[in-house]
């Protein structure tokens, strides 16, 4: 890996970050904001993130594991066991740092301030993984275009942005101070970033495996954090769509930004 590719990689993972506190900013536009608003949200970014976990790394990850695989029962395990390592490297971390679901409704004074941290602490989690993949990306840029994964990943900080802002604001925090943290909390991504580039410089051989692993992370991050969200009320209908929608978007892009 070069120089170059390192500090694009990092540089990335930083504006995809800072993105977060663009969404966070997004209190000082209305004065209240629904639950199904913030859900709808979610679910687009849902779509985004498993198209761009699938597309942009799961997918280009097997089809290069089958182009240089002498056993393909080998690589096909050795793919599976990749996946599976960054579903169970999240779910660790999951287990181990206490954080909690969001459940509230809109902007009020009912979200008490330990909750809205514990919630923060969730989306935070969010960052790392989303970190690693862009990290990854950039690391095996000789076999796909991050660019597409970087804008997925960006515009899926939007809402999570937003939704911090909102949790701090119910539990009392200044509007602004809500705003900021939001911003904080996207800097944690290139972090996750650094990880990722430093995974990849194990070698070509490990570049593939490395892509199946933030695959995996991405998809643990949709399935049991984000869909549980918002899933379950009567709007399931919208938010099916939502993610539809979501999804239909981010393989636009993929297919775009191949080359």
């Amino acid at each position: 890996m070069t120089d170059n590719t390192f500090i694009d990689g990092f540089l990335a993972a930083c504006l995809a970050g800072m993105i977060t506190g663009v969404g966070g900013l997004g209190i000082f536009l209305k004065k209240r904001y629904l639950k199904s608003q913030i859900n709808q949200l979610l679910n687009i970014a849902a779509g985004v993130m498993l198209a761009a976990s699938f597309f942009s790394l799961l997918v280009p990850s097997m089809n290069e594991i089958v182009r240089h695989g002498n056993d393909i029962y080998v690589s096909a395990f050795k793919y599976a066991l990749a996946v599976f390592g960054g579903v169970v490297l999240i779910w660790t971390l999951n287990v181990l740092i206490p954080h909690e679901h969001n459940e509230m409704g809109h902007h009020g004074p009912h979200f008490d301030i330990k909750k809205a941290w514990l919630f923060v602490i969730a989306i935070t989690l969010h960052k790392l993984p989303e970190g690693l993949a862009v990290g990854v990306a950039y690391g095996a840029e000789t076999i796909i275009n991050p660019i597409s994964l970087v804008i997925g990943i960006a515009a899926h900080n939007i809402p999570e942005g937003l939704t911090i802002a909102i949790s701090l604001m119910a539990a009392g925090t200044k509007r602004w101070k809500a705003a900021f943290t939001a911003f904080l909390i996207g800097l944690v991504q290139p972090l996750g970033a650094l990880l990722g580039l430093g995974l990849m410089n194990f070698g070509y051989g490990f570049i593939p495996y490395g892509m199946a692993l933030a695959g995996g992370t991405l998809l643990f991050v949709v399935i049991n954090e984000i869909l549980p969200e918002t899933y379950g009320t009567k709007d399931n209908n919208k938010s099916a769509a939502a993610v539809f929608v979501g999804f239909i978007i981010m393989t636009y892009l993929t297919m775009v930004f191949k080359d």
